[in-house]
């Protein structure tokens, strides 16, 4: 299934195609009921021509309508609390500090996102230093809500807890893309486009030099270019011109994610290693399928091969069981 639209003329077509209503949940969980999206995305760029476009959807915008003063203040609540229950990094020991986040109120992408923190955090050591920023999954909601701003802020926070020589950020989002960007989009309350400029800005001001970048979403290889580095490792679910697969709304994971979250990274694996085999099940799974291959990408800079086997020394020797449905069920 796409998870976006192809170019821009096209994108909130495509893009309104992928966002399938939540199945409807028993009166027990409906506090942590996902909400639906029912209208339609707005416009959030300015200019009368592509390229003018292109230049607005690179700023980042983020719309929010409807949305109650109570609502905004307990999300703030959340996300302060949460930020504030992060761990210092200790002096001489390189941390890993892990932030996961689902852009989008379909639960999938929050199943998944919730799943990837504890994964990463038990694969780093990075336990008091991660935070996951997700909506409801249809059991608990109980998380700050992802959102461009809730993300901007909590690199912010995280860079100025980092020791920027010796600590790491490990970065998962999943969501629906585009060839502009991620997608943000939250029931009919939140819309949004992080581009890959934004983010290469966000990380840059908060600091953070060493990072692993693992981004899930269609065309999500628009931003190796963008954000690759020498001390930058960056895993994508797609190259720049492919869709990915697997975000139907009932499902707990994309292929993707099943594939390197749920599978590879449960390994005592280098992140290199684990990443070529959760391509091999990536292809194996659409190809089964019929779909067009995502051609997930990896790029690792030279410098960051010298600290990723700093940080992952310690990961588990024993490989986790993976949970949840089979992406390709």
């Amino acid at each position: 299934m796409n998870r976006g639209g192809t170019i821009i003329t096209s994108f909130w077509a495509g893009l309104g195609a992928a966002l399938l209503a939540v199945p409807a949940l028993s009166q027990s969980v409906q506090m942590a009921t996902p909400p639906v999206h029912k209208l339609p995305w707005p416009d959030l760029a300015s200019g009368k021509d592509e390229a003018e476009r292109r230049k607005s959807y690179e700023l980042g915008p983020e719309l929010h309508r409807g949305v109650s003063p109570a609502a905004i203040r307990a999300q703030s609540r959340r996300l302060d609390a949460a930020l504030a229950g992060l761990a210092a990094q200790r002096p001489g020991t390189p941390d890993a500090y892990v932030l996961t986040i689902a852009l989008d109120s379909d639960p999938v992408f929050s199943r998944e996102a919730r799943e990837a923190g504890r994964v990463l955090a038990a694969r780093y050591g990075a336990r008091g230093r991660t935070l996951t920023l997700a909506g409801p999954d249809g059991v608990s909601d109980d998380l700050p809500q992802g959102s461009i701003s809730a993300l901007l802020l909590s690199l912010a926070h995280v860079g100025s807890l980092m020791d920027a020589k010796e600590d790491v950020l490990v970065l998962y989002t999943t969501s629906h893309g585009a060839d502009i960007g991620l997608a943000y989009h939250y029931g009919d309350t939140g819309y949004g486009i992080l581009s890959p400029q934004r983010l290469k800005a966000a990380l840059t001001e908060a600091g953070i030099e060493r990072r692993v970048l693992i981004l899930s979403a269609c065309y999500s290889g628009v931003f190796v270019p963008v954000l690759a580095s020498e001390n930058t490792a960056i895993l994508t679910a797609a190259a720049s011109t492919r869709t990915s697969f697997g975000c139907l709304a009932e499902n707990d994971w994309t292929f993707f994610g099943d594939a390197l979250i749920n599978r590879a990274l449960r390994q005592p694996v280098a992140l290199e290693d684990a990443a070529r085999m959760a391509g091999r099940s990536v292809a194996e799974w659409e190809a089964k399928s019929r779909f067009l291959a995502s051609l997930p990408q990896v790029s690792i800079g030279a410098g960051a091969r010298g600290w990723l086997p700093v940080i992952e020394a310690g990961m588990p020797a024993t490989p986790s069981k993976p949970v949840g449905r089979p992406a390709a069920e």
